[in-house]
């Protein structure tokens, strides 16, 4: 059976306080919107549209950058989940299948469980998600009869009885698509709020002598953001799930909870991971590898058997190859360092190609940048680049050269060659004692005219 996924996104958020639309507030690096699109993808839907309403530009905007086959579609007015649902309609006219509903503030229901939901569709008109609440508070519940969902009563509407129980609605739907739309078109705002529920469709279809049923996930999965604490929560949420993960997968957190990852952060087996270490999105790390404490890693790729830090940062476009070292304080952006290559203390290397088995020395800078346009390095294999070697791009280093410490590099050097680019130095005999004097004497002048 075919699926579609429909997302809901068009709320403001109000109790987020924020200009920006409450589903592109960020956990583990990616809007919250992706993790309900990439949890619903695991289905293979052939349809996904998302509904959205505030900050609609933007909204899209991230949806196409996840799936730019998407269809995004505008609720000027919100009025009601099934309000929501209902624009739609039109997009999924030609569709036929099932439309499964989630939520683009809460980002964690499991694949798993959606395809859960899937299979029990069977004779069932409608699945609903439901979990076990350690307090159920004021959330809707699930009246079970059996495996037959009987009804969804509100906790304002419901009697002692109904209150006692624990099985509660999280909100998330699925339906064959013919089905769901003829329903929606029978729900009535007959309520305070005078909004279309989602949830009335339950009753509709038991009227309409459809079958019902509900499955059950873990109550974190149900999680709905609606302000900066449960953002908090929702983060501390996706960074244990994601560093048991890991760990469960053969890598070493030293100390796990001072790891942050992305949603996307992939590591392989048998590498080590220090405290403090930041992964920003688009990190690969290979098996074997060592990420040393307190290193920023984003947009990086990192090979096998490479050590990296500490405090070492790997912006975006940095390709380490097998073996190679990079230390202390020593900054990669947009850079390709061959196997073996070593860069172990306090330099920046940006826009560059560094050759294999090369040793670049401290406090080396490629100065690509002319303040307007940036300009490529490149140094060849076995090169050895003395400390405080500024290469001024465009330069090539050849294989097998070499620069003196201190130097400026501005010409390119040819293999074997040994390049020197500094000053004469010129020493004064005496000068210093001199200066030295010179220097106390305006001091003291000074001193004693601000008295």
């Amino acid at each position: 059976m075919s699926i579609a996924l429909v997302i809901l996104g068009a709320g403001k958020g109000t109790r987020m306080k924020s200009d920006l639309p409450k589903v592109l507030h960020q956990i583990a690096g990616a809007p919250m919107l992706v993790h309900a699109m990439k949890a619903g993808a695991v289905l293979e839907p052939a349809r996904t549209v998302v509904v959205a309403g505030h900050g609609y530009d933007h909204v899209k905007a991230a949806v196409n950058d996840f799936d730019p086959d998407a269809t995004i579609v505008m609720q000027a007015e919100q009025k009601g989940t099934a309000h929501a649902v209902d624009m739609a309609r039109d997009a999924l006219s030609d569709f036929d299948g099932d439309v499964i509903v989630l939520f683009g503030d809460t980002p964690f229901v499991r694949p798993e469980t959606l395809e859960k939901m899937a299979a029990a569709r069977g004779e069932s008109a409608v699945v609903v998600l439901g979990f076990e609440a350690a307090d159920p508070g004021k959330y809707g519940r699930l009246v079970m009869n059996g495996s037959s969902l009987e009804a969804i009563v509100e906790f304002a509407d419901a009697s002692d009885e109904q209150r006692a129980i624990t099985f509660c609605n999280s909100g998330v739907m699925l339906a064959d698509r013919e089905a769901l739309f003829a329903m929606i078109s029978a729900v009535e705002a007959n309520n305070a709020q005078d909004e279309y529920y989602l949830t009335d469709i339950v009753g509709i279809a038991h009227k309409n002598g459809l079958a019902v049923t509900a499955v059950a996930c873990d109550e974190e999965e149900t999680l709905g953001v609606n302000s900066r604490v449960h953002l908090s929560q929702a983060e501390a949420i996706f960074q244990n799930r994601a560093r048991l993960e890991l760990m469960e997968n053969g890598i070493t957190l030293q100390q796990p909870d001072s790891v942050m990852l992305s949603h996307d952060t992939v590591i392989g087996r048998d590498t080590i991971v220090e405290p403090n270490v930041y992964f920003g999105p688009g990190v690969t790390v290979e098996s074997g590898a060592h990420i040393r404490a307190f290193s920023h890693l984003e947009g990086c790729h990192v090979a096998r058997d490479s050590v990296v830090g500490p405090y070492a940062r790997l912006r975006p476009g940095a390709e380490l190859a097998e073996g190679v070292k990079i230390g202390n304080f020593v900054e990669v952006k947009n850079a390709q360092l061959e196997a073996g290559a070593k860069i172990n203390h306090l330099s920046y290397i940006g826009d560059a190609t560094i050759g294999a088995d090369t040793n670049v020395g401290a406090g080396t800078i490629t100065c690509n940048y002319d303040g307007v346009m940036k300009h490529h390095t490149t140094i060849g294999a076995r090169a050895f680049i003395g400390s405080s070697t500024m290469l001024v791009a465009p330069v090539q280093i050849g294989d097998d050269a070499m620069t003196a410490s201190g130097s400026v590099i501005t010409k390119d050097v040819p293999a074997e060659a040994l390049a020197l680019g500094r000053a004469k130095q010129v020493n004064k005999s005496g000068l210093a004692v001199k200066l030295f004097e010179m220097l106390k004497l305006t001091k003291a002048k000074r001193d004693l005219e601000s008295k």
